[in-house]
Order: C-alpha cells, then sequence, then structure tokens
C-alpha cells in the first residue's frame, strides 16, 4: 500500500485518542521517510557519467558520492529533502570550467544511496564524513553551496566546526529545524497532542548521542551569529511555494553585512538551480567577487 498524506494523517490522528506518544513515534517515523526518490534526469547523466563515484558511511547506511576535478579548489554542493546530488549539475559544470573540484554526494535514503527513512541530523553528519574525504588537506572547501533543507544541515555543520569553507552559498534555505516539523505537521492537519509529542521525541532522538542538548537552537542558522564568521551569499525565489522568501531576511537580519542577498521571481524553489543568472552569480561569488549581486532581479 501506498503512503499519502491523507493515510498518514488519518492512522497518526488516530492514534492520538489512544496514547499521545504512540502517536508521536508514528509522526516520527513518517516524518524521517522522504516518501519517495528523486529521479535522474536526461541532462544530469553526462555530469555524472564524468564524475568519480565512491561511497561513505553514515550512521551504518552507504553514502554515494561523486566528486570531479583534480581535489584542487574543492567545493561543496548539498543538495535538500527528496533530491539528490545531481540537482546542482548547472553549479557543477560552472565550477569546473572555473577550475574547481566540485563535491556532492546523495543523502541517505535520497538518489543512489541506501535507507529508507533519514533525518537533517544524518544530513549534516554526511557533510561532516565528507570534509574528512574531500576537503583540501589541512583545510576545508574553498566554499559549501548548500539548497534547501541541506541548507540548514551544511550551514550548522559549519558552525559546530565538522565542516570547514570559505564561503557558504544558502539557495532557498531552511532557517530552523522548527520551520521544517511545524510545516508537516501543518500540512497533515495533526493534532495539538501530536505536535508536542514529535517535538518530544525530535528532541529526544535526534541526537541519540546528545539527548539533553536542545535541538532547537543546535538546529538554527541564525542561532549565535557571532560563532560563524563566513562570508554568505543568500539566494531566495519570490515565488519559492518551498520555503518562504522570508526565511532568508531572517539570515540576512541576523549576520548583517556578513551576508549578501539575492532575491529573485519566477523560478520557485528548484529551478533557482539551474538558472544562468544565479548560477553565474554564485560562481562569482566563490570566486571571491565582492560586488553587490545584480543578476536575476536582484534587488
Amino acid at each position: 500500500m501506498q503512503l499519502t498524506p491523507l493515510l498518514v494523517r488519518t492512522a497518526v490522528n488516530a492514534a492520538s485518542f489512544v496514547s499521545a506518544p504512540l502517536a508521536g513515534r508514528a509522526a516520527y517515523a513518517f516524518f524521517r521517510l522522504p516518501l519517495r526518490r528523486s529521479k535522474l534526469r536526461d541532462q544530469e547523466r553526462e555530469l555524472l557519467a564524468g564524475a568519480r563515484r565512491g561511497e561513505l558511511t553514515v550512521r551504518g547506511k552507504r553514502v554515494v558520492t561523486y566528486h570531479w576535478g583534480s581535489g584542487e579548489r574543492p567545493v561543496l554542493f548539498v543538495h535538500g529533502w527528496r533530491s539528490r546530488g545531481s540537482r546542482g549539475a548547472a553549479l557543477i559544470a560552472g565550477l569546473l570550467e572555473r577550475g574547481y573540484s566540485p563535491v556532492a554526494f546523495d543523502a541517505p535514503a535520497h538518489g543512489d544511496s541506501a535507507g529508507r527513512r533519514t533525518t537533517v541530523a544524518e544530513f549534516g553528519e554526511a557533510v561532516r564524513a565528507l570534509q574528512r574525504e574531500y576537503g583540501a588537506e589541512g583545510g576545508g572547501f574553498e566554499a559549501v553551496v548548500a539548497h534547501s533543507a541541506g541548507a540548514l544541515a551544511a550551514f550548522c555543520a559549519l558552525r559546530e566546526g565538522g565542516l570547514r569553507a570559505e564561503r557558504a552559498v544558502l539557495i532557498g534555505a531552511v532557517v530552523d529545524f522548527a520551520y521544517i516539523t511545524d510545516g508537516f505537521c501543518a500540512a497533515l492537519g495533526l493534532r495539538a497532542p501530536v505536535r508536542e509529542a514529535l517535538r518530544r521525541r525530535v528532541q529526544r532522538e535526534l541526537y541519540p548521542a546528545e539527548p539533553d542538548r536542545d535541538v532547537w537552537e543546535r538546529l538554527s542558522v541564525t542561532a549565535r551569529p557571532g560563532d560563524v564568521r563566513t562570508p554568505l551569499l543568500v539566494v531566495h525565489d519570490e515565488d519559492d511555494d518551498t520555503v518562504e522568501a522570508a526565511q532568508s531576511l531572517r539570515i540576512t537580519a541576523a549576520y548583517g553585512d556578513q551576508a549578501r542577498l539575492l532575491r529573485t521571481s519566477g523560478l520557485g524553489h528548484r529551478r533557482i538551480l539551474a538558472d544562468g543568472e544565479v548560477v553565474d552569480t554564485v560562481l562569482d561569488f566563490v570566486d571571491g567577487a565582492r560586488t553587490a549581486p545584480e543578476a536575476a532581479g536582484a534587488r
């Protein structure tokens, strides 16, 4: 039987009348389930054919990696939820043309990697593993370019010291984990007792080795802004119907002159990754260009 949002909502809300903890457990199981894997597009196959493919293990799951170039000047691309590493194809191709060595991966339960369920915490652990495997010797990446929930995972790894990068680009970024859990609950119409039970289970299980540490502060881009000195480029489309554009305004408000904002229109949440002017602006930023972005309707 195929899982649908209606089926999940009915099952979890029904369970809440019997036991809120039971409903929270069920909600957490569905919350970690991407439901479907993003398929490889024809235009991405040629790019992947030229990649060197590797494997890492994250929490016991096989994670597939892709890397191009000589290994010098590495740049990491981090995809979002229900996506895959090849979705950064336009950015990766541009980085190659400019002499960088791009690195991408399929997160657990995504693309060609193993697993059925995953979390943003596992995304972050994969990023840390990539830092150890592909970061420049004695340093890190020249830049990290990350999208959606992947931007949250990558940025928090950067702040916690698990990722080192000279520059960071956050595209259609989720600012904090509460935005994801609240959106999940709202989309499914989950009752208040289920929401509270889910939050308690997230706090307890997302980082099992550190159950007492505040998950919501740990997974927030705007928490402890003074701990991050990396220059930021924040890119968001006004017509993003997956992650509202106001999320990026919170980042620029928290980081001030350290963060540059590029706002676009008409690209949505996913097409923004392949837009030519956006790609050029990102590449110029990675190169170290300090001029204010003018591309793709920036203002």
